[in-house]
């Protein structure tokens, strides 16, 4: 290409950049006067609306055009996002912890980078921060497409006043970190319970004699592995960045569409955004078509059910309590009737939150 054509190219890119940053402040403006507004008509107003950034979102992705992909540029945007909302409310989420774990990267991909992270090592402290006020939402997993639910965030719901408010799903690549560059020295490969058997084939395959010890998360892996050469971390590129190792192998999940889910806690469910999905937590007595009665109501109303699980109730032996994922928002008159009709049959129905649906 000659000089002249190439100049003429770069001059174009530098004045569109140009006008780009010159609308980004455009934007970053009117999202102060926004939150200008907001406190003269309601001092304590909430300024992150999840119903709000998936509608912004959605249009994001229906209209882009390419050539830059639809899920890069709805991450340019989020992260865009992210920072007006920084002007207006710097927000604080709460992740299971430490720095350089999935969960991590999942409160990342959500809110985008402009918050404050709050790193916290177990779940049940990212409810309390969260219903203390110290957080304003915390991001907890809650299940993986290989391994299945994680239990403990179920059983938060159970004692917790919060609601859920979103969720985000991230694919997960596994990598074999470590302080050298080969499999060769390593006698111990360490990661949370999860990882490990996410990874159970690979690691009978290629480290069939190697010690496997499970610990609290994949970044606490990292920091061993950080420490000692022998050992071997499974865990993330993150985590990989942040304790400075080297991925000796690297995508070595079994199942190559890995995927885990993140829910968002709050203190309040979303409102409607046209695209949701309705999480219940739900009790009935221990008796023949007790699971019938539960799903013969949503079923007559024309709801979908997209997930069902159960868990000990641990009030009394053998009752169950039944964690549903439901289409639709509460305030739909579909999704209003069902819940009416399911409420005659259970002894107990709480809802668990209205969000938009994620995607990846």
């Amino acid at each position: 290409m000659p000089d002249s054509e190439l100049d003429r190219l770069r001059d174009r890119i530098d004045a569109l950049d140009a006008q780009v940053q010159t609308l980004l402040n455009e934007r970053a403006s009117l999202a102060q006067q926004v939150a200008e507004s907001k406190r003269k008509l309601e001092p304590d107003a909430v300024f992150y609306r999840p119903e709000r950034e998936a509608e912004v979102l959605k249009r994001v992705r229906q209209r882009n055009s390419g050539p830059l992909p639809d899920d890069d540029m709805v991450r340019l945007f989020r992260e865009i996002m992210s920072a007006c909302l920084a002007l207006e409310q710097r927000l604080t989420i709460a992740y299971l912890g430490p720095e350089g774990t999935y969960t991590q990267a999942a409160a990342l991909k959500k809110f985008g980078h402009a918050v404050e992270l709050k790193s916290l090592p177990a779940i049940d402290e990212i409810f309390r921060e969260v219903e203390a006020g110290g957080a304003s939402f915390g991001v907890v997993p809650v299940e993986n497409s290989s391994e299945g639910v994680v239990n403990h965030t179920l059983d938060m719901f159970m004692r917790s006043p919060l609601k859920i408010c979103g969720d985000v799903e991230l694919r997960i690549h596994h990598q074999l970190l470590s302080c050298g560059t080969t499999l060769d020295g390593i006698q111990r490969v360490c990661a949370h319970q999860q990882a490990l058997a996410q990874c159970r084939e690979w690691l009978v395959r290629n480290l069939p004699h190697v010690e496997r010890i499970a610990v609290s998360s994949n970044a606490e892996a990292a920091r061993l592995a950080r420490d000692d050469g022998s050992i071997a971390a499974i865990a993330g590129d993150t985590a990989a960045e942040v304790y400075g190792l080297t991925a000796v192998a690297k995508n070595i999940e079994d199942d190559p569409n890995n995927t885990t889910r993140f829910l968002v806690v709050g203190p309040d469910t979303a409102e409607r955004s046209g695209s949701d999905k309705t999480s219940l937590m739900v009790t009935v007595h221990n008796k023949p078509g007790a699971l019938y009665s539960l799903l013969e109501p949503i079923a007559r109303h024309g709801v979908s059910m997209t997930r069902i699980e159960s868990r000990p109730s641990r009030i009394s032996k053998w009752d169950y309590v039944f964690f549903l994922d439901v289409e639709g928002h509460i305030e739909d008159d579909k999704v209003a009737a069902a819940l009416e009709a399911l409420r005659s049959e259970a002894t107990l129905l709480k809802v668990l939150g209205s969000y938009p649906r994620c995607e990846l």
